[in-house]
């Protein structure tokens, strides 16, 4: 057993996504979440990322639990996927739980996993470490920071933050906690650094519902506001401002339906009698009298928002006069689905309301300003960035620069980079595995770099099959060659390129220079050549030989 403390992100640093941050001493090890990411642009068919756990395979016995801050799927929805590898026991508060129970009933992993009820007055006690969560302010209710006490000294872990007098489930930040343990002497902050870039203060939630007041003021047919399922405050604003307006509201999706259910039932959303209504008896009421709230802010393709803007919604059709509500802003990467959505939307007719038009999203994260509070609250003998791309972890250093923190108490680093604290201080160690595992279907972590090579090729240039005949015993051709092409070039107006290149293989077949054992080989590199000068692009190339 050492008596070297260890900190090492296994995701989120250098990226915005898939958050699990483990810390270690001697023989024991927790982890702070275990969140997925959405697949970048390049990642041709890929549903999910999540963190690379390769060094805690290696050391089976290592992790002893998983705390989890709050409930978004950046920080709780690699579970399923994590959990058949490290079965261990999971701490998180009433909502957070509940939101995790619903992923692991789906993966059947609900029964074989311990997860323990946590609040803000719990003390955890698990091998060398005492934890204590506190209540943060965030874009979800119950969300909590983490102080770990360990033979070394104190680490808080912030969670994702922001300092909102006037947060929409009425519970402020608990500043008086996080000045304690500044009293009591911080050997490390690991921060939130997402609205790093960012001056000032983050607005307060109370921004959004103002927006919703008007918005619902003016809008004279049906109202739709998508929002993430796990945005129970959000959820709550939308049926507050309903209930003013006297609107019906109708839950549409899955997954917010489930969450909706979830939340009423351990008391997160306030639902008057009689206000829910089925989305089926939408018809039963004019328009003037139904708000609607649903999924669909990120663009993804079966979510309700999206298949109401390509008229694909069983039940709902958009029409005009609607007006919908993005209340969300894009995840870095989704973009493009985003702008597709709304610009769909507008051509039903819809008046649509997103963030470039009107406040109705605020970020969940501490801008500069408070991010210099945290700093002065808890007066850290060394600051680590956590949570969000490389900039952001650099913008946040400079920060801490600011409120006066040595830079050389200051570690900006990535996933896998390992931080030790010894008698002697705290400086980098070894690196650990922490790469991207992707989640394809039914498949995880086995696409890999040359899977998504050849994807990325095939999306870009397409592909062409050559099918050759030869003699079994002479190696002549017989037949062909056929070629077919895919996402290369419209067949019609290419019959002379693709009369070329056959008589090009015929010609290379004919010449008595190919032994049919190399003639896949040889057709494929010569073909390639020979496409390329003439088109400038590199379709994958598959011969196919029968020999007869």
């Amino acid at each position: 057993m050492t008596d070297t403390l260890r900190i090492t992100p296994l995701g989120g640093l250098g990226e915005v996504g898939k958050n699990m941050m483990l810390i270690e001493y001697g023989d024991d090890a927790i982890a702070i979440d275990c969140g997925l990411m959405f697949p970048e642009h390049d990642m041709h068919g890929i549903d999910l990322v999540i963190p690379d756990i390769t060094y805690l395979q290696d050391n089976p016995d290592l992790l002893k639990a998983i705390f989890l801050t709050h409930g978004h799927e950046d920080h709780i929805g690699a579970l399923p996927y994590i959990l058949p590898e490290v079965p261990v026991p999971l701490y998180a508060t009433p909502l957070t739980r509940g939101l995790i129970e619903i992923k692991l009933k789906e993966a059947r992993l609900l029964s074989k996993i311990d997860i323990h009820t946590i609040d803000t007055d719990s003390v955890i006690e698990i091998g060398p470490f005492t934890v204590e969560p506190f209540h943060v302010c965030h874009s979800i209710p119950d969300a909590v920071g983490y102080a770990i006490y360990t033979p070394r000294g104190l680490i808080v872990h912030t969670g994702e933050y922001k300092f909102d007098d006037t947060p929409a489930d009425g519970r402020p930040p608990d500043i008086d906690r996080l000045r304690r343990y500044g009293d009591e002497g911080v050997l490390a902050l690991l921060s939130d650094s997402t609205n790093a870039e960012r001056p000032g203060r983050t607005p307060s939630e109370q921004i959004v519902s103002q927006a919703f007041d008007k918005i619902f003021a003016r809008a004279r047919g049906r109202i739709i506001v998508a929002t993430f399922a796990s945005n129970i405050s959000r959820v709550q604003q939308v049926i507050n401002t309903a209930m003013q307006y006297n609107r019906k509201v109708a839950v549409v999706g899955r997954s917010m339906v489930e969450t909706v259910k979830m939340a009423m039932n351990l008391g997160y959303l306030t639902v008057p009698e009689d206000i829910l209504i089925h989305v089926d008896d939408l018809d039963d009421y004019p328009d003037s009298q139904i708000a609607i709230v649903c999924t669909g802010t990120q663009g993804e393709p079966t979510s309700a928002l999206v298949r109401m803007a390509n008229q694909e919604h069983r039940q709902v059709s958009l029409k005009a006069g609607d007006t919908a509500i993005l209340s969300a802003t894009a995840i870095p990467g989704n973009e493009e689905l985003v702008n597709r959505t709304i610009n769909n939307l507008f051509r039903l007719g819809v008046d649509v309301i997103y963030q470039n038009l009107m406040p109705v999203h605020v970020s969940g994260h501490a801008a500069q300003e408070e991010q210099k509070l945290m700093l002065e609250l808890t007066r850290p003998e060394y600051f680590i960035p956590i949570q969000g791309e490389y900039r952001m972890l650099v913008l946040h250093g400079r920060v801490g620069e600011e409120v006066g923190i040595p830079p050389e108490r200051i570690f900006v680093v990535e996933n896998g980079q390992v931080i030790e604290f010894d008698e002697d201080g705290a400086y980098r160690a070894e690196k650990v595995p922490s790469g991207h595992v992707l989640v394809d279907g039914l498949g995880i972590g086995d696409i890999g770099s040359v899977v998504l090579r050849d994807r990325h090729q095939l999306a870009r240039d397409g592909f062409v099959v050559v099918v050759i005949v030869l003699d079994e015993q002479t190696g002549e051709l017989v037949e062909g060659p056929e070629i077919i092409s895919r996402g290369f070039v419209y067949m019609r107006d290419a019959e002379d390129l693709l009369d070329e290149a056959k008589e090009r293989v015929i010609d290379l077949l004919e010449s008595g220079n190919v032994h049919r054992d190399t003639a896949s080989t040889v057709v494929r590199d010569n073909l390639s050549q020979f496409l390329y000068k003439r088109t400038r692009r590199r379709p994958m190339i598959f011969p196919m030989v029968v020999e007869v």
